[in-house]
């Protein structure tokens, strides 16, 4: 079986900070993290892998030479090969163009790794939040697709998708080669070793650049990029609470009762 796993280095949502003048986001000294739904897409391939041998996992990333140092995290648990696409020309894509780019990589890559059956990729990047690239490249590329993904296996000739839903979960069974996006499982990533985080810092990860590959820069970077920011803000909290503290709870109840009723709310 072989992979493709695609993922995203993004700022930790967790530190960012936004200056109150301008409205912009700090990223100086904001540490960079594989995106976690993509670190669920990588769990999810390296299970497959587990169970079907002679299986092959490959990660790319479309970023800056930083991204490296997320594509080793990757194969220190799990992935096989890995390669960052790389280009000025790729600055300032946004999801259309993302999507198009990566999959005109991907035809340069199968030549190195042969045809991918399964293609993961995260539900969505923490850091925007559209869940767009993921179907944009199944569509690019004519794939059937599942989304929402909380699990998968290979049965057969097929993929068997667990998927989220509104009700609950599907079962769906997917004909490959195919694209799968992959939200939150039961199951959490696993942690890679003292040898296997060595042995990834050592790798030599290959750049492909727009020379590498047939792409159409009209349609990548800022220029194939029909998204605009017109303008980004912080949204004002109005804090406007009582808190409501008396000798006992019934006391309380009563106290919030009675401000709900004058507020004529109750």
């Amino acid at each position: 079986m072989n992979i493709l796993v695609c993922i995203k280095q993004v700022p930790d949502t967790t530190e960012i900070k936004i200056n109150p003048e301008t409205n912009t986001l700090i990223r100086e000294g904001v540490p960079s993290i594989v995106n976690t739904f993509d670190t669920f897409a990588l769990e999810t391939a390296a299970r497959i892998k587990d169970v079907n041998n002679g299986s092959k996992i490959v990660v790319i990333t479309m970023g800056p030479e930083q991204a490296k140092n997320a594509l080793k995290e990757c194969l220190a648990v799990g992935a096989d090969k890995a390669y960052l696409i790389n280009d000025r020309a790729f600055g300032g894509s946004d999801t259309l163009a993302t999507g198009y780019v990566l999959s005109k990589a991907l035809a340069k890559v199968e030549e190195f790794e042969g045809k991918f059956d399964i293609i993961f990729c995260g539900k969505q990047a923490i850091d925007g939040d559209t869940a767009q690239v993921g179907p944009e490249l199944a569509e690019n590329l004519d794939y059937p697709q599942v989304t929402y993904a909380v699990d998968a296996s290979v049965e057969g000739s097929n993929l068997r998708v667990k998927k989220e839903c509104d009700i609950g979960y599907e079962v769906l069974d997917v004909s490959m080669p195919c694209v799968v996006t992959v939200t939150k499982p039961a199951y959490e990533p696993r942690y890679p070793s003292i040898k296997s985080k060595m042995t990834a810092n050592r790798t030599d990860i290959p750049v492909l650049t727009s020379e590498d590959f047939d792409v159409d820069i009209l349609y990548a970077g800022l220029k194939g990029s029909p998204t605009k920011v017109k303008k980004t803000f912080v949204p004002t909290v109005a804090k406007n609470n009582i808190i409501i503290k008396e000798e006992t709870c019934e006391a309380s109840s009563k106290k919030l009762i009675k401000l709900l009723s004058d507020a004529a709310i109750l």
